[in-house]
């Protein structure tokens, strides 16, 4: 679906600092057009064929980032449309891993905006993830 603003979009992600840089967000993403998409949190204990991920935090990153790619290429975008996000973990261990997955789905820098949390539980049982977050289209 295309865009049905009457202005094109225009993005500019602020360049962050060196340790920003490392940890794969921006500070801050700056927007003018398009169409904001408000992407609610997305968890999952099973992976794209159906697979059982309980427990596996590495296999939930992944397939969490590739729900909300699905998502936002239904609304007409894709990751790259992200401007924030919110990540909740309730390992802070994970961290370090899930900024590596980030970058996995983010090569190029432009990396959206940023919150990591730790949480101390899901409503699910076996998650270890979920991610909410923005887009603008």
């Amino acid at each position: 679906m295309p865009s049905t603003s009457n202005s094109p979009l225009k993005v500019q992600h602020l360049e962050g600092t060196e340790w920003q840089k490392t940890r794969s967000f921006s500070p801050a993403v700056i927007t003018e057009g398009g169409r904001i998409v408000w992407l609610a949190g997305q968890t999952t204990i099973v992976d794209l064929d159906g697979n059982d991920i309980a427990g596996n935090f590495d296999a939930q990153a992944r397939t969490v980032f590739a729900l909300l790619d699905r998502t936002l290429r239904r609304a007409g975008g894709s990751l790259a449309n992200m401007v924030t996000m919110t990540v909740f973990i309730n390992d802070p261990r994970n961290g370090d891993r899930v900024v590596g997955i980030r970058r996995e789905f983010f090569p190029d820098g432009r990396a959206p905006g940023s919150a990591l949390l730790t949480i101390a539980n899901f409503a699910r049982p076996g998650c270890m993830i979920e991610i909410q977050g923005v887009a603008v289209i």
